[in-house]
């Protein structure tokens, strides 16, 4: 079993990624696979609504996605990380994310998924929300800890220092780690999937 962390901020070894690494250390503890994936620091645009992947089967737009896609198809959980700006994730997350699910929302059904935010001070629960309706959306299973999933600084030493947000993502890593391991289990005793249906669309002026 393996779970992937999207690190959604611009830098790579910065405060969201303390965060990744340490609920990906505690994974790796409960025996999963972990792997972080950085989106990067060039600009990641949001879906312009082409349509054009649902003729290829994938985003036609350039990196990070393909490869990101590549990956999700194999995991078998995902954390989603993102720095707070302005009480929200950052917009080449935000980016990410909506070409994401609108190209890749096959590979991420039905699978468990958590969002965790990193602030110096303030916006985090907005931040949260915004990320977990993602999920929701996306049949994803939510998985939660024993507090709201963030931790704050301003430098990665600042928040190896947040005790209790560390203590957070580890909670959060275990419960994910139990989740995937109920899911296994439940693969192998023989139960489906959810029964899909045709997905209805309400358009609300006519």
């Amino acid at each position: 079993m393996k779970v992937l962390l999207i690190n959604g901020s611009p830098h790579e070894k910065g405060c969201t990624y303390t965060a990744l690494r340490e609920a990906a250390d505690e994974l790796e503890r409960q025996g999963i696979e972990t792997e972080i994936f950085h989106i990067g620091t060039a600009p990641v645009g949001g879906c312009v609504g082409c349509g054009g992947c649902k003729k290829a089967g994938h985003c036609v737009f350039g990196s990070p996605l393909p490869e990101a896609l590549e990956k999700a198809k194999t995991a078998d959980g995902f954390i989603f990380g993102s720095p707070v700006h302005y009480a929200a994730a950052s917009g080449s997350m935000t980016g990410f994310l909506d070409r994401l699910f609108m190209s890749g929302g096959a590979a991420l059904k039905y699978k468990p998924a958590a969002a965790v935010v990193s602030a110096r001070r303030a916006g985090t629960t907005a931040a949260l929300d915004q990320l977990q309706k993602y999920m929701t959306f996306g049949n994803m299973l939510l998985v939660g800890s024993q507090y709201w999933t963030m931790v704050h600084g301003k430098t990665p030493e600042d928040v190896r220092r947040d005790e209790e947000g560390l203590q957070t993502m580890r909670v959060l890593a275990r419960n994910m780690a139990w989740v995937l391991k109920c899911l296994e289990a439940g693969k192998a005793a023989g139960v489906p999937l959810p029964e899909g249906e045709e997905r209805i669309y309400t358009s609300f002026i006519r």
